[in-house]
C-alpha cells in the first residue's frame, strides 16, 4: 500500500485530494492546522490514515515534523504540497513582513518538505511530488505580487528538480488549478461570482475533485512518463 503526504489538507482541495486518494486505497497522512477540521474528514475512515496537526509557518520545526511521519509511517512515496496561503496588497502598500509570510508558507515549506522526503524516495527509486500552484503563477495579478511569486517560483522549482531526479524513478509535476468553488471563492460577493464566470469558457467555476482527480493520475503508474510538467485545470481561462 503506497503512502501519501498531503499538506494543506484541512479543506478545500486538501480535503478532496484526501478523501479521493482514501477512496482508491492509499494510506493517507493527513497535515494541516486545523485538527478539528481534519478529523471531520476522517470521522468515517476506519483505518489506513494518520493525521499531523502542525503549522508550516514554523520552519525551523518542519525536519522535526518529517521526522516524526518517518518514525510513524517509514517512508512517504507520493508527496503533494497542497499548503498554501494569501496577504495580499498593491505592491507599493505590501510590507516586508507580508512578502516573507507567503513565501515562507507557500515556497520555503515545500522546499523544505520535498528535500526531506526526496532523500526516501532516492534510495527506493520510485516517487511522485505534486505541488499545487495557482492560474496565477502564470498570469500574474494585482495585489498578489508575493502570492503570484511564489506560486511561479514552485514550477520552476519543480522544473529543475524534475532534471536531477528523473533517471530515478521519481517524476515531479504541479497543478495549476484556476477559479475552484472554496471557502476562498465563496467569500466573493455574487456580482464578483458572476464576472469570474464569465471569464471561464466552460462557463463554471471549478470543484475541489477536478484537482484531486488530477492528482490521483499523476500519482499513478500511468502518469510515470511525465515529469516536470504544470497540468492546468482552469476551464480554459488561461491556455498556455
Amino acid at each position: 500500500m503506497k503512502k501519501v503526504l498531503i499538506t494543506g489538507a484541512s479543506g478545500g482541495i486538501g480535503k478532496s485530494i484526501a478523501e479521493c486518494f482514501y477512496e482508491k486505497g492509499y494510506f493517507v497522512i493527513l497535515c494541516g492546522r486545523n485538527e478539528s477540521k481534519i478529523k471531520e474528514i476522517t470521522k468515517s475512515w476506519k483505518n489506513n490514515y494518520a493525521i499531523f496537526t502542525f503549522d508550516l509557518s514554523q520552519k525551523n520545526k518542519i525536519n522535526e515534523f518529517c521526522n516524526q511521519v518517518t518514525k510513524s509511517h517509514e517512508n512517504v512515496d507520493i508527496l503533494i504540497n497542497n499548503a498554501g496561503i494569501t496577504d495580499d496588497n498593491l505592491f507599493l502598500r505590501m510590507k516586508y513582513d507580508q512578502w516573507v509570510k507567503v513565501l515562507d508558507i507557500n515556497l520555503n515549506s515545500n522546499f523544505l518538505i520535498t528535500n526531506f522526503f526526496i532523500k526516501q524516495m532516492l534510495k527506493k527509486k520510485w516517487g511522485r511530488v505534486i505541488n499545487i500552484t495557482s492560474v496565477v503563477g502564470h498570469s500574474g495579478n494585482a495585489g498578489q505580487t508575493n502570492y503570484c511569486a511564489s506560486k511561479s517560483a514552485i514550477i520552476g522549482m519543480s522544473k529543475s528538480l524534475a532534471l536531477e531526479v528523473a533517471k530515478r524513478g521519481i517524476t515531479i509535476n504541479c497543478i495549476s488549478p484556476g477559479f475552484i468553488q472554496t471557502s476562498m471563492t465563496e467569500s466573493l460577493n455574487e456580482q464578483q461570482q458572476d464576472a469570474i464566470i464569465k471569464s471561464i469558457p466552460v462557463g463554471k467555476v471549478g470543484q475541489p475533485e477536478d484537482i484531486a482527480g488530477c492528482a490521483l493520475f499523476l500519482a499513478s503508474e500511468c502518469s510515470s512518463y511525465i515529469t516536470g510538467q504544470t497540468f492546468h485545470v482552469n476551464g480554459g481561462l488561461l491556455m498556455v
